[in-house]
């Protein structure tokens, strides 16, 4: 006898059951993880080591794609076209939580097309002048700009940048004005400085390092929670007397919208052993930051407390993309 019941319930349980299959047969295939950045950046060598420790735990190839543009819009779109089966991640960094705002009309929702998997690390950004600078401290660097409001100037990687939104909080924070100079990138901003055509520059650790040891360079400030371990000798902006300040570049690891959580619980345990190897590790030191293992929930709270921290900076400060 037709049983209509039984019929309607087998249907239902059929994608269950074929999603059990697909996640107990993950991965099938090789990974892919894209960074929104050129290769050989700091995001990028993060991702390959990252990658390298994955494919030990996975058992299949993790690859590494760079898809630059458009503030890493092009990549964050390539990723929320990639199917939600756990083969496709990126490795993003702030742009991430600051897009939504930066860019009209937003080019995506957080919490609707993207699922975070885990933290990787952060790296502090730095705020750094010429060795021959009359600031030798941030506190004699604030003085100054406060005597000479909107006539000290500083270069980033580019407007709406992690190091320009760094700034722009530090800004508020210390009660000053300065007048931001944009670049492609941190080095001609680094040359500018100098070259003494503008007073100070702020980028991540890593990239200020060798004219920091070469002596062309002084770091006034990490803008890390901790002092750099490359910059050991170096306070935070928290230690200068703005406690609980913090606007440091994080890495972490996102997937498409609609990954199992399954699938989100396997490849979330791989990154945290990958985060416990001397590699990884090691290539986060040498870049100036540390490792942040911890719930994929931690990740998805510094989303969105980022976003939001981030829109209201981009709407006071009338932030423009480049």
């Amino acid at each position: 006898m037709f049983n209509r019941r039984k019929v309607l319930a087998g249907l239902a349980a059929a994608p269950l059951a074929l999603a059990a299959r697909a996640q107990a047969a993950f991965p099938s295939r090789p990974l892919r993880v894209i960074v929104g950045y050129t290769a050989g950046g700091a995001v990028d060598l993060i991702a390959r080591a990252v990658a390298q420790q994955l494919q030990a735990g996975l058992g299949q190839p993790v690859v590494v794609e760079n898809r630059p543009g458009a503030g890493t819009n092009v990549a964050i779109r390539a990723l929320m076209e990639s199917a939600a089966d756990g083969h496709t991640l990126m490795l993003a960094a702030n742009a991430l939580a600051a897009n939504v705002s930066l860019y009209d009309p937003a080019p995506y929702n957080l919490a609707r097309d993207l699922t975070p998997v885990a933290l990787v690390g952060r790296v502090p950004v730095v705020l750094a002048v010429a060795a021959g600078s009359q600031a030798a401290t941030l506190q004699q660097f604030i003085a100054f700009a406060r005597a000479n409001p909107q006539k000290v100037s500083y270069g980033s990687p580019g407007n709406g940048s992690t190091p320009h939104l760094a700034m722009e909080l530090f800004e508020r924070a210390a009660g000053i004005k300065l007048i931001h100079a944009p670049y492609k990138g941190g080095s001609q901003a680094i040359t500018d400085v100098l070259g003494g055509h503008i007073q100070a520059v702020a980028v991540n650790a890593l990239e200020v390092q060798p004219h920091v040891r070469g002596g062309k360079l002084r770091v006034l400030a990490a803008m890390t929670p901790q002092r750099s371990p490359i910059f050991p000798e170096v306070p935070t902006v928290a230690e200068s007397g703005f406690a609980g300040f913090e606007a440091s570049v994080w890495y972490g690891l996102v997937a498409p919208a609609g990954l199992p959580p399954a699938l989100v619980a396997r490849l979330h345990a791989e990154v945290q052993k990958a985060l416990a190897s001397d590699e990884v590790r090691q290539r986060l030191g040498a870049a100036g930051g540390e490792v942040l293992p911890g719930p994929a929930a931690q990740f998805a709270r510094l989303l969105l407390d980022e976003s939001t921290r981030y829109a209201r900076l981009i709407r006071e400060a009338q932030i423009k993309p480049d």
